[in-house]
């Protein structure tokens, strides 16, 4: 059964991850926001799974209506930091553009098998939304949005958006997929998901039933 995410609070998680690791997962998620605030990316944040959801583990619903084009809402799922992010036209055009450079661009790794849905080249149902695990794949720290193109700190001049691991300095374009030649091994995590309207996902369940 799914939950509203508006009702909920933080789960323990059903996966292998301790409560100090998550807290610091969640604190990294922070310190994306304020980054992401600081380039005037606009980002929403709601982590407030319930307790019923905690126990459960439960698919997590989310209103999406209220994303701006290029801006991130991060919910929890599993005690996971799962960013659902509405891109713009710039950055689906810049999909194909560094395709070249990517470890895996047509998510054929199975280490985290990816939905038959988002086996497309913006790893999603629809285009403009992506829906992504926040953990970089190489060893659990939290990516921060590094939307904005060109050079800056860690980023090359031909740099065309997407997610920046501060830990080891993983690079990912706007659909989650690894840069070649990085620590990280395989692409960001694109759990399963369905829509319930234009407006409105369920993270953690798809037409096969629950993760």
């Amino acid at each position: 059964m799914s939950q509203s995410n508006q009702e909920l609070s933080f789960p323990p998680s059903t996966d292998k991850i301790e409560p100090e690791r998550r807290t610091w997962l969640i604190a990294c998620g922070g310190a994306g926001a304020v980054a992401a605030a600081a380039t005037a990316v606009p980002l929403l944040t709601s982590m407030a799974p319930s307790e019923k959801a905690r126990s459960a583990g439960a698919p997590v619903e989310v209103d999406i209506s209220d994303i701006p084009p290029g801006g991130v809402k991060t919910v929890e799922w599993r005690g996971k930091p799962v960013w659902v992010v509405r891109r713009t036209p710039e950055m689906l055009a810049s999909l194909e553009k560094i395709e070249g450079q990517l470890a895996d661009p047509k998510s054929e790794r199975t280490a985290l098998p990816v939905p038959e849905y988002a086996k497309n080249r913006h790893r999603s149902i629809k285009p403009e939304i992506l829906v992504t695990v926040g953990i970089c794949t190489h060893l659990g720290c939290s990516p921060v949005n590094k939307f904005e193109t060109g050079n800056q700190p860690g980023l090359d001049a031909n740099w065309q958006g997407g997610y920046f691991c501060p830990c080891h300095g993983s690079t990912f374009d706007h659909a989650g997929r690894v840069y070649a030649n990085k620590p990280a091994p395989d692409n960001l995590e694109v759990p399963r998901h369905m829509y319930l309207s234009d407006t409105k996902i369920v993270i953690g369940k798809d037409e096969k039933g629950e993760t």
